[in-house]
C-alpha cells in the first residue's frame, strides 16, 4: 500500500526523524521495518476506520510507529509500551520537538500488563518475537488493552513461524473472542543488515561463499488485522508473568547467535 496524499507529507517528515532513532540491539532482537512501510501501516490504519479519534497502544515500538502515527494528529492518545530505555529518550526528544504527547511506559512483556491499560485501548500494533511463548505474550497482552470490538495490527513472517505456528496463533486469537480480518502477505520489508546488528550473518556461516548483499530487502512479514467480536476471552495467563523464549532453535533463521556453535565446532575442526 503506496501512502498518498498527507500520507506523502507524513512521510517525508517520518523519514527525517527517523534519521536520529536509536540504533537496533542484538539485545532485543532488534530491527525495523522500511520506513514507507511503517507510513502505510498508518494510511492502512485510517482506511479502516482505525487512526482518527482513537486511543492506540504498542506493543513494542523498533519502528517507530507512535511517530509515524503522531505525525498524522488523528489519534487523541498514542502510548508506547517497550523495554528499551533508549526508545524512551528519543520519543522524549520527538515530542519535545513536534509538541507530540506520545506516552511512553518501559515494559517487559513477560510482566504482567499495568492495570490502568487493562481495556482502555480501541488499537493496538506490535511485531512481536515468534517464538511460541513471545507470540502469545504480545498478542495477549495486546488484546488484554483493547476495549469491547477493538482492533489489533501484528506482523508474522514465514522465516521465523512455521505453519504450526501460524494455526496456533489463529487458535490463540478465536479463543480470546478475536476474529482474523485481514492476512496481508509481504506487507512490511526490512532490511537485515544494521550495522550493530546483522541479521544475514546465518549466510556468511553456512559453509559457502556467499557474496555481500548487494540491496535486496528479502525479509517481508505479513500483517495481520484482527477485530475482538465483543468482549475478549482472555487466558487465565493474561494477568500473570510469562516465561518467554526469545529464540527457537528450530525454527527462527537470521538470530546471529544461533551460529555461534557452528562457527565455535568449524574453528575447532581446523
Amino acid at each position: 500500500m503506496i501512502p498518498e496524499a498527507k500520507f506523502k507529507d507524513v512521510l517525508e517528515e517520518f523519514k527525517r526523524v527517523a534519521q536520529k532513532r536509536p540504533t537496533p540491539s542484538l539485545n532485543f532482537f532488534q530491527g525495523y521495518m522500511l520506513e514507507k512501510d511503517v507510513v502505510a501501516r498508518a494510511a492502512l490504519m485510517h482506511y479502516y476506520g482505525d487512526l482518527a479519534g482513537k486511543n492506540i497502544i504498542l506493543i513494542g515500538d523498533d519502528d517507530l510507529l507512535s511517530v509515524a502515527l503522531a505525525l498524522t494528529r488523528l489519534p487523541s492518545r498514542i502510548t508506547v509500551l517497550d523495554i528499551d530505555k533508549r526508545l524512551c529518550d528519543f520519543i522524549e526528544s520527538v515530542n519535545r520537538e513536534y509538541g507530540f504527547t506520545i506516552e511512553y511506559v518501559q515494559y517487559n512483556v513477560a510482566d504482567p500488563l499495568p492495570k490502568e491499560l487493562r481495556g482502555k485501548f480501541d488499537v493496538f500494533s506490535s511485531e512481536p518475537l515468534e517464538t511460541m511463548s513471545g507470540l502469545r505474550a504480545f498478542l495477549t497482552r495486546g488484546v488484554a488493552c483493547l476495549k469491547d470490538n477493538g482492533v489489533g495490527y501484528f506482523g508474522l513472517t514465514l522465516y521465523e513461524a512455521s505453519l504450526r505456528k501460524w494455526l496456533a496463533v489463529q487458535k490463540l486469537l478465536s479463543r480470546m473472542n478475536c476474529v482474523v480480518t485481514d492476512i496481508i502477505q509481504g506487507f512490511s520489508v526490512y532490511p537485515m543488515d544494521y550495522g550493530t546488528a546483522n541479521y544475514e550473518e546465518f549466510a556468511y556461516n553456512l559453509g559457502f561463499k556467499v557474496s555481500k548483499n548487494p540491496g535486496v530487502n528479502w525479509y517481508k512479514s505479513a500483517l495481520y488485522r484482527l477485530e475482538v467480536f465483543g468482549e475478549a476471552k482472555l487466558p487465565a495467563s493474561a494477568n500473570k508473568r510469562l516465561k518467554i523464549q526469545f529464540i527457537d532453535k528450530e525454527e527462527d533463521l537470521t538470530h546471529p547467535t544461533l551460529y555461534c556453535d557452528l562457527i565455535r565446532t568449524r574453528s575447532l575442526k581446523k
